[in-house]
């Protein structure tokens, strides 16, 4: 028999293993020191070739609040923490690039074994943040992580096709769309991307025209009909960056709300892909006379007047103080990632 009390018991529910996250809120403070950190990683990630600032955002463990904010924001339902972290990521990210520009160029042209060894640190920090979320891993966010992985190992041996492709206004959309997915998946370069569209170039010299024609250059005074033509494909590339942010953002919040293991599987193997292709330890090579650099043959002179970070990239193995200083490296970036989540992290609600 049961009593009247244990009639009137709720029933207790069954946990989903596939239930949406539920991690307690961070406080501002803890919000804004993550932000900080995640936005001058991005920053740092967009100056060194080959790593996406959306990993970096990962590893920082303020990627799906990040998504979640950017939905919002894109909906016009404006919350302060939302704004907050935007914020923080964006002045963050700018700042780091401003000042940090020069130095990092030079690192990564003169002591890329360093810098690359430290983001691949940086980076794999960031799988125990991801991991707490997403265990215990089920099978399907086993199967997401290991597509995903494939998909990112695959894409660090394709060879960009350049300038090949057409650069109609629907293409130029495309890689406006394809560049703006770039800025929100992790393990992604939007330069990339828009090279296996043939859309790189194009963009590129669309915004020199604009540039040239709206300011002048040299001796050339400004030329409005230079500019108005140069936006004819800019504006679709525009429109394809607004349409690519809010919708991958939008969709990746929804994943996350549904599909919570699968979506934070695939982000580990994209986590984990990323690492692929930033093997630290080569060199530039002077490449030889018809070399193909932004979808144009250059000469010998235009191979003369080329900078070093345009040449080709050789792979190489590393000497015995380079393998153990890349490890040392590797070391010290994966526990800074830790130490952040640690001082950043929220304390438990007693709920």
């Amino acid at each position: 028999m049961r009593t009247n009390d244990e009639q009137h018991q709720p029933a207790t529910p069954t946990p989903s293993h596939d239930a949406p996250l539920s991690t307690p809120e961070p406080s501002h403070a803890s919000l804004a020191f993550r932000g900080v950190f995640g936005g001058a990683m991005m920053g740092m990630a967009n100056l060194v070739p080959g790593i996406s600032g959306g990993t970096m955002l990962l590893a920082a463990g303020i990627y799906p609040r990040f998504v979640s904010a950017v939905a919002e924001v894109t909906t016009l339902k404006l919350r302060v923490r939302s704004i907050l972290l935007l914020v923080c990521v964006a002045l963050a990210a700018g700042l780091t690039i401003v000042l940090l520009a020069a130095p990092t160029k030079h690192l990564v042209v003169n002591h890329r074994w360093v810098m690359y060894s430290l983001f691949i640190g940086l980076t794999l920090g960031g799988l125990p943040l991801v991991h707490r979320l997403v265990k215990p891993m089920n099978a399907s966010a086993w199967t997401g992580a290991i597509i995903a992985f494939a998909l990112m190992a695959a894409m660090a041996f394709i060879k960009p096709a350049g300038a090949g492709a057409s650069s109609t206004m629907i293409m130029l959309f495309f890689g406006g769309v394809a560049g703006a997915s770039a800025m929100i998946l992790p393990g992604v370069s939007g330069a990339y991307l828009l090279l296996l569209l043939g859309q790189y170039v194009p963009i590129l010299d669309a915004i020199s025209q604009a540039k040239a024609g709206l300011l002048g250059s040299g001796d050339q005074p400004r030329d409005l009909a230079l500019f108005f033509g140069a936006m004819r494909s800019i504006i679709p590339v525009g429109i394809g960056v607004v349409i690519g942010i809010a919708g991958v953002s939008n969709l990746l919040r929804v994943l996350l709300d549904r599909f919570p293991k699968p979506t934070l599987g695939v982000l580990i193997g994209l986590l984990l892909g990323a690492v692929v292709g930033l093997w630290p330890f080569a060199e530039f090579v002077r490449p030889g006379e018809g070399f193909v650099f932004k979808g144009q043959a250059l000469s010998a002179e235009q191979i003369d007047a080329l900078a070093v970070e345009d040449y080709p990239v050789r792979l190489r193995a590393p000497s015995t103080a380079e393998a153990f200083g890349g490890l040392a490296l590797i070391g010290v970036g994966f526990g800074v990632t830790l130490l952040v989540d640690r001082l950043g992290r929220a304390k438990p609600s007693r709920r």
